[in-house]
Parts: C-alpha cells; sequence; structure tokens
C-alpha cells in the first residue's frame, strides 16, 4: 500500500509540473486546485485553461499523454526533487492572483520538455530565402537536415551544380555541406545568397551582376540612438540581413532586438530575413534612429501597436521556439537543471583579471538565460563603485552586487524568471550599475570576500559567510556615503518578481532622500566655489588692468622722451645753422657810405618787425640768410611784398635787391609756406 501510495504521489508530481509548464500557472495552489477539479485529468484541465482551438492538445491524445506519464522518463519536478534534495513543497496557504495565460503561453507548451510527456514534439522548421541571379527560390525545411541537401534542392530548382555552388549569407561564416542545420542555431527566417563565380554570366543575367555588385557593397548605416543621444557610424555589407544590423546595435545600445522601435527603415524593408541590397536603403549612406520601446508591457497586449512591434523584429516569436538556440538546456529553463549538466562554469576559477572573468560571466549568462539580462559592469568591484558612488551628485547610482551560485537550486529560477524579467532589467539599467561574481568555485568566493572586506569592511563579508549554499543567488544593494559605502538591502533567491521590485523600489527610496541632501549640499558648494571663482577672476582681470594700463603709461612716457630728444636735436641743429648763416652775413653797411644803400623792414608772423640795410648789390640769398639767421628758414617760410604783392622766394637768389626792386626801401612781412 505504501508502494501504491508513493506511485501515485509521483504521479500527480509529474501531472503538476506538466501543467505548469503547459499553462504558465506559476501558483501550484491554483494549479492542484484546477487539476482537483478534473480529478488529475491532466488533458481535460489543460483543455479547460487553454482553448483547444489554439492547437496545443487535442482528444485522442489523452491515452498517449496519460501513457507518457506512466511510462515516461523522469518528470521535472523528479529532477527537481532531485537537485534539491526535498520533496515539491505543499501549496502555500495564501494563495496570489494569477493572470489567466496568454496565447505567447499557449504557444509555448508544445516545444517545453515538459510537454514531451503529453504529445510527441515536432520537428522544428526553418525557412529560408535563396537569392540567385534576377531569381529567388524560398525553401522551408526541418532543422535536422544538412546545408548539403540544400544545396540539392538548390540544384534541381536553379540548375547550377552542387560543385560549383557556394552558399553564403550564413552567420557562422562559410559552413561545410555535412554541417547540420540545427548545430547553427539559425533563427526562424533565413536569407540566403548564391555565388557561381566559375559560371559567366550571360546578357541574360545582367540583373544578377547588379545584384552581385549590391551584395558585395558596404553601406554606411548612421544610426541614431535617441536616448543616448548618440550616433553610430556602422559599415555593413549588402549581404547582411536587416535582422543581423538590429543584432548587432542589440550590442552597442543593450536593447533587446524585440525591445527596439525603429525609424528610417523603407517601406520595402518589410522583412527583417531580407538583405541590405534588397531592402532599398540609400547607398552608400543612409539614416536610421532607434530607440527602446515606452513600456515593455505593451508587448503583451494583443493590439495593433503589438503587430507593429512584430514586424519591427521578426525573430521575436523565434526566439523561444528552441531552448538550445540560446545554449540552455531544456531543464534550466525550469530552474531545475544541476550544475553537473552545464558545458562550463560562469566564471573560470583562480582567473587573474577580473575583467576578463566578468567578459565570461556575461557571455556564459547570456548563453544560459538568453540576450535579456542587466547590463553587467565590465571591470573590478572597486570600478563598479567608482562608478556607481563618485560622480556628480545627480549621476551617481545605487550599486547591484550579483552573487551566483551553481550548486544552488534556486539559481536557474531567479536567473531565468527575475533577472531576465524585462521590468527587472529595465529598473536595474536605469537606476543601478549591476556588478557580478560567481561564487560557485571556493577560491572565487574567497576572492570575492577580500574584496568585499577591502570596499564595505568586515560586517558584510561575514554577512555573506553566513548564507548557505541553497540560500544563493544573493542581490546585495550598496549605496555609497560620504564617508563610507553602505549595504542598504540583501535579497535571497528564494523571491518573487514583485518582491524583488518592491525591495528594489524601497532601495531607491532611501537612495533618492540621500541623493537630494547630497545634490543640496553639492549645489550650495558649486555655487560658493563659483563665487570664488568669479572673485579671482574679476582680481585678475583687475591685475591685468593695472598691469595694462602701467605698461601702455611706460610706452607714454618713452615715447614722449624720444620726441623730446628728437626735438631738442632738431633746435640744436637749427641753432647752429642760424649761427652759421648769421656769421656768414657780411656787415651790415653804414648809411653814410657813398654806396646804394636799401633798408628792408621785414614783419614776423608774431607781429613783430626785423630792419636791417643791405647794399643794393647784394643778392637775395643774403636777404634770405639774414632771414633765416633770425630763426625763419627758407624752407618753412616765404618772404612777400606788401603791394603789390609778390613772392621775393620764388625769384632767382643770385639777384641784387636793385634788379628784384627792393631799393632803396621796402617793407616785406614773413608767412608760413603750407
Amino acid at each position: 500500500m505504501a508502494s501504491e501510495s508513493g506511485d501515485s504521489n509521483m504521479d500527480r508530481e509529474m501531472i503538476l509540473a506538466d501543467f505548469q509548464a503547459c499553462t504558465g500557472i506559476d501558483n501550484i495552489a491554483e494549479a492542484i486546485t484546477l487539476l482537483e477539479l478534473n480529478n488529475w485529468d491532466l488533458v481535460a484541465a489543460i483543455n479547460g485553461v487553454i482553448p483547444q482551438e489554439n492547437g496545443i492538445l487535442q482528444s485522442n491524445f489523452s491515452s498517449e499523454a496519460s501513457q507518457a506519464t506512466m511510462y515516461g522518463p523522469p518528470s521535472l519536478s523528479e529532477a527537481a526533487d532531485a537537485a534539491a534534495g526535498s520533496a515539491v513543497p505543499p501549496p502555500s496557504s495564501s494563495s496570489s492572483s494569477s493572470s489567466p495565460p496568454s496565447s505567447s503561453a499557449s504557444a509555448f507548451c508544445p516545444i517545453t520538455p515538459s510537454s514531451r510527456h503529453i504529445v510527441e514534439r515536432q520537428p522544428r522548421l526553418l525557412n529560408f530565402r535563396v537569392e540567385y541571379r534576377q531569381r529567388s527560390v524560398e525553401l522551408v525545411l526541418e532543422e535536422g537536415n544538412t546545408v548539403g541537401e540544400i544545396k540539392q534542392i538548390l540544384e534541381t530548382e536553379l540548375g547550377v551544380p552542387v560543385s560549383k555552388m557556394q552558399l553564403k549569407g550564413w552567420k557562422s561564416g562559410d559552413v561545410s555541406d555535412s554541417t547540420v542545420l540545427r548545430s547553427l542555431h539559425l533563427p526562424k527566417n533565413n536569407s540566403l545568397y548564391v555565388l557561381t563565380p566559375d559560371i559567366a554570366p550571360t546578357a541574360s543575367t545582367s540583373k544578377n551582376s547588379a545584384l552581385q555588385d549590391s551584395l558585395n557593397q558596404n553601406f554606411l548605416l548612421v544610426i541614431s540612438h535617441r536616448e543616448a543621444q548618440r550616433d553610430y557610424n556602422l559599415n555593413f555589407p549588402g549581404s547582411r540581413t536587416i535582422q543581423e544590423v538590429k543584432r548587432n546595435i542589440s550590442d552597442l545600445t543593450n536593447i533587446p532586438v524585440r525591445h527596439q522601435q525603429w525609424e528610417g527603415w523603407p517601406a520595402s524593408a518589410s522583412d527583417d530575413s531580407m538583405t541590405l541590397a534588397l531592402s532599398g536603403i540609400s547607398y552608400p549612406c543612409h539614416h536610421l534612429s532607434v530607440c527602446r520601446r515606452s513600456s515593455p508591457a505593451n508587448a503583451q497586449e494583443p493590439t495593433e501597436e503589438c503587430a507593429d512591434v512584430h514586424m519591427i523584429s521578426d525573430s521575436e516569436g523565434d526566439d523561444y521556439e528552441d531552448a538550445s538556440e540560446f545554449g540552455v538546456d531544456d531543464s534550466e529553463m525550469f530552474g531545475v537543471g544541476s550544475s553537473s549538466c552545464r558545458k562550463s562554469p560562469m566564471m573560470p576559477e583562480n582567473s587573474e583579471n577580473e575583467t576578463d572573468a566578468l567578459i565570461h560571466f556575461t557571455s556564459e549568462f547570456s548563453s544560459r538565460y538568453g540576450e535579456t539580462h542587466p547590463m553587467f559592469f565590465i571591470g573590478s568591484l572597486e570600478a563598479a563603485s567608482q562608478e556607481a558612488f563618485h560622480g556628480k551628485a545627480r549621476d551617481r547610482k545605487l550599486l547591484a552586487i550579483y552573487l551566483h551560485n551553481d550548486d544552488s537550486v534556486l539559481s536557474n529560477v531567479f536567473c531565468s524568471q527575475m533577472m531576465c524579467a524585462d521590468s527587472i532589467v529595465s529598473y536595474l539599467s536605469q537606476n543601478f550599475i549591476t556588478w557580478a561574481w560567481d561564487v560557485t568555485k571556493e577560491a572565487n568566493k574567497s576572492r570575492l570576500l577580500t574584496m568585499c572586506t577591502r570596499h564595505f569592511g568586515s560586517v558584510v563579508t561575514q554577512t555573506i559567510r553566513t548564507y548557505k549554499t541553497d540560500q544563493f543567488p544573493l542581490l546585495l544593494i550598496v549605496m555609497g556615503k560620504r564617508t563610507s559605502n553602505e549595504v542598504l538591502n540583501v535579497i535571497q533567491g528564494n523571491t518573487t518578481v514583485d518582491e524583488l521590485m518592491m525591495r528594489l523600489m524601497g532601495a531607491m527610496e532611501i537612495f533618492t532622500a540621500q541623493q537630494q541632501e547630497d545634490i543640496k549640499d553639492e549645489d550650495e558648494r558649486e555655487a560658493r566655489e563659483m563665487v570664488k571663482r568669479e572673485q579671482d577672476e574679476a582680481y585678475r582681470l583687475s591685475l591685468e588692468a593695472d598691469r595694462k594700463k602701467r605698461e601702455a603709461q611706460e610706452r607714454e612716457e618713452a615715447e614722449q622722451f624720444r620726441l623730446e630728444q628728437m626735438r631738442k636735436e632738431q633746435e640744436e641743429e637749427k641753432e647752429a645753422i642760424r649761427l652759421s648763416l648769421e656769421q656768414a652775413l657780411p656787415p651790415e653797411p653804414d648809411e653814410e657810405s657813398g654806396e646804394q644803400i636799401s633798408k628792408l623792414r621785414i614783419r614776423t608772423p608774431s607781429g613783430e618787425f626785423l630792419e636791417r640795410r643791405f647794399l643794393g648789390s647784394c643778392k637775395l640769398q643774403v636777404l634770405f640768410d639774414f632771414v633765416a639767421s633770425k630763426g625763419y628758414p627758407f624752407e618753412e617760410f616765404k618772404l612777400l611784398t606788401t603791394f603789390p604783392r609778390r613772392n621775393i622766394t620764388q625769384l632767382d637768389p643770385e639777384s641784387t635787391l636793385l634788379e628784384a626792386k627792393l631799393f632803396p626801401q621796402e617793407t616785406l612781412f614773413l608767412e608760413a609756406k603750407e
């Protein structure tokens, strides 16, 4: 009897696990209630939750489902018991409300590991669009086929021998004919092209030559990331598909493909599997812009907006068709796989460089749980602390330290359901610097404890030591203060998305209050520093003005001194000339001498009169020298008669006074030359 009771309990655990996997109901108490209403008939319970028109289960599969439940391989619940070392926990007394399963959950059911106990899994089909010259061939093949089988089909369709055919466009580069498509981890829709270098093109293949040229051309895509206000100038060959471009942008911006909102693609680029050469973009340069969709929850609503987003990212529905595309075991998708099944650890043991260890961690995390996860900081814990705490107060963030342990049964559930939830990823990306470490290996754990002691003190280190393996993973929320760093919260792995979000928001409220105080203090300090800088600048400008004024005054004094020296020299030169002329003058004749005497009276510009007697036979030059000896040189002044007005200085200096009609007496006046 005890054996029958144990088998019955095990069967019910298997049925419960299968029911939750197919319906997406996480609440155990609600799932058990629905199964009990249908007397633990799995097919009836599923059909009661999910309409049959979705094609999930049909009534004729009920016998197969029952038989698979009784004789099939161990269920996920048994694997979970083996990993956790305990039985399935009893249903919780506090039942939380669960939303009805969506169509996406229904569509996901046939390909989950649990549904294999209900209905045989159908092989995954892949769509191929193959371009060759002016022709395009559409193919649908199972992922179990090989590359060589595609070439054989193309040989029939295109009439090109396999030996002369080169099939290009694979994401992983050139592949051999024996390569199985499943091993390439291809998306649902794929675009390839055929090259035949050994077959010369004819006149009928001129269009194909243009296509080949466009496939070989490089397109410059100027992509503007609106949130970051940053432009990326990326070169892509024409053979690159739109989907591959979007994946590259996902790596650069950390925006998952299914969350990308694009502007700038032409109307002809309606399929992400199209190559850039055929998409209709401008050559050689095309401008695009991308941003994150405002609300990830909108993608789950069956509205027209959701359909538009699906057009933007055709691979959105393919991301979950096969868990093996992300390198994740089927059991790990439900968080019940054991660490012994994994290909490689999250982090290598005894890694010398923290940056290399975290690059490996991020890569392994993505391969296990997909590309939608927090953006882990690549660098040391000290660098992450600097990034989070030591910028301007407005730019500071909380530091989230994720500690992973593969030996804990909670790790897969926490990573796949909490750390990869869109709401958690978005909140962490906006408000936190997320740093991760793997403590599965004892050496890595010891290294972490040493780092925590150095940065956060021995109290935090001792707190981490007290947690047992089955309490991992841990998420430490750290806030930087003026003199020390404070751990606000330690979140264990046995939590829910709602509880995790509430605790993150609670830590954010504490941080925001502290941040506002820091911003106020920083603004006051900057205001004081600004006043001091302005005063220093004013003082510097005053000194500069005084210096310039002093230099100008010195230059002016030097110029005045130079001019004064020149003036003195000129006066001395004039005086020397005047004395020499005065000494060279003939003596003034007496009035009683028997010769002809000419008496001249000269009025100066100052109103004074110069009087002198000259011999009538004296030349005019003697008169000019006399005037110059009195300070009125011939070059600067002209000698004029009163009436009639004549300019004596224009006459020949060699002529006599008699010839100039300046006899027996004459009144002249001096006038400055213009």
